[in-house]
């Protein structure tokens, strides 16, 4: 199986301040990882580093077989799928025309390329992938946060990524909102089955049932790695938000409370 992703013993540090230490993670093609853990675990610093977005202190770090420190990070980051559901669009774009700006990674079509119809249709076919054909034609402004959340994911999709990382994407969702995006994603990973996924959240319940690993992040340290069912256990949860709970699995999805 191809590895996709692969971070080895990384260490790292900002301004005097360890944020990151002794991390690894593998992740091959087709697998969903979770990574969990509380306000400044480490999170956002090792999406970071996974996105080709910064380097480590020490350790090395292989995306999509390159490793970070030879490569055209740039370059690298437009085979990486990244949702944000903070990303900024400042102007009345329709659905359709955000999941074309995936193509060139700019917050608006670029007029220096020219769409092929080819590229109309891959947007239109991955909204419909999305749930969110009827919302074709609607603008960005006037769209609910679950609907900017499932443009984002196909927008991402676009230039056919081997990797998509999912930064928190339920924030800010209503319950029925949340559903729909969680069955999108696994829908998503049914319909593409060698894409690779990472998806950051803080809470259990936001994690699509095609999850099959996890990590979990305390203090920039790994609490635990591997198949969500040694991964996410009452007992590595209880550590890792240094909380006392009771964690349940019904029907594929995550649960947990007060113990």
């Amino acid at each position: 199986m191809t590895t996709v992703l692969d971070a080895a013993h990384i260490d790292v540090v900002r301004s005097g301040r360890l944020l990151l230490h002794d991390v690894s993670i593998s992740v091959a093609a087709g697998e969903h990882w979770a990574l969990l853990g509380p306000n400044g675990a480490g999170k956002s610093t090792l999406m970071t580093i996974l996105g080709a977005r910064g380097h480590p202190t020490a350790g090395t770090v292989d995306v999509l077989g390159s490793r970070l420190g030879r490569v055209d990070m740039r370059a690298l980051r437009t085979h990486i799928g990244h949702v944000d559901p903070r990303w900024r669009i400042d102007i009345p774009l329709t659905a359709h025309q955000v999941v074309l700006t995936g193509l060139t990674n700019t917050p608006e079509p670029d007029p220096r390329h020219v769409y092929t119809a080819a590229e109309h249709r891959r947007a239109d076919e991955l909204l419909e992938l999305l749930g969110m054909s009827a919302r074709r034609e609607s603008s960005w402004p006037l769209m609910s946060q679950g609907e900017r959340g499932r443009t984002l994911i196909a927008r991402a999709l676009m230039p056919r990524p081997a990797l998509l990382l999912l930064d928190e994407p339920a924030t800010g969702l209503d319950l029925a909102a949340r559903e729909k995006l969680l069955s999108s994603i696994d829908q998503l990973r049914a319909d593409v089955p060698d894409l690779a996924s990472v998806l950051v959240t803080h809470h259990l319940e936001d994690l699509p049932a095609s999850t099959g690993h996890a990590m979990l992040l305390r203090d920039g340290e790994v609490v635990s790695a591997g198949p969500v069912d040694g991964a996410l256990t009452s007992e590595t949860i209880s550590t890792c938000f240094d909380h006392p709970v009771a964690v349940r699995r019904t029907a594929g999805r995550w649960s947990a409370v007060a113990a």
